[in-house]
C-alpha cells in the first residue's frame, strides 16, 4: 500500500510545497547574487541539479534541503515560510496562528509574556525582567564571540 501512494505521488509530479520550495530557493541565489554553478559547488552537486530544484522537477531530500540552507545562510524554515499547514497534523493550531511570520510569532509571544507578567506579583515581574536582561546580555555576548571566531 505504502508502495502504491509512492509511486502515485511520484506520478502526480510536483506538490505546491516542491514548486514554493524552488522559487525560494531561486529568490535566495539571486539576492545573494549567486549562479546556479556557485550554489551547486557549495552542495557538490552539478549546477544542473540546482537548475532542477528551482523548477521543482526533482524533490529534494532533507539532507539537501538542509545543505541548502546553510549554503544561503537561512534558517531551513525558510524554505516552508508562508505555506499552508492543512493537512499536515495541525488540528491543534488556530488558523490564525498558521498564517503568522516569523516576525508576527515574535510579536505574539512578547505580548503572551506582557499578558502573563501582568498576572504575578511585582516581586516575581521584577525577577522576570532582570531574568530577561541577563539572558540578553548573555545572547549579546555570544553573537559577539560568534562574530570574533569568524574574523579569524
Amino acid at each position: 500500500m505504502l508502495a502504491d501512494l509512492t509511486a502515485a505521488h511520484i506520478e502526480a509530479g510536483p506538490t505546491e510545497i516542491d514548486v514554493s520550495i524552488g522559487r525560494k530557493l531561486r529568490r535566495r541565489r539571486r539576492i545573494l547574487g549567486l549562479t546556479q554553478a556557485e550554489v551547486a559547488n557549495a552542495i557538490g552537486v552539478q549546477h544542473q541539479q540546482i537548475q532542477k530544484y528551482e523548477c521543482a522537477a526533482t524533490r529534494m531530500s532533507a539532507a539537501r534541503l538542509y545543505e541548502l540552507s546553510r549554503a544561503l545562510d537561512v534558517p531551513i524554515n525558510y524554505f516552508y515560510e508562508g505555506l499552508s499547514l492543512r493537512g499536515v497534523g495541525t488540528s491543534a493550531i488556530s488558523s490564525s496562528a498558521q498564517s503568522l511570520s516569523h516576525e508576527d510569532l515574535a510579536k505574539s509571544q512578547v505580548l503572551e509574556l506582557i499578558r502573563a507578567s501582568s498576572k504575578i506579583p511585582d516581586r516575581a515581574r521584577r525577577t522576570l525582567l532582570e531574568f530577561a536582561r541577563s539572558l540578553e546580555e548573555s545572547v549579546a555576548a555570544e553573537d559577539i564571540c560568534s562574530q570574533e571566531r569568524c574574523q579569524t
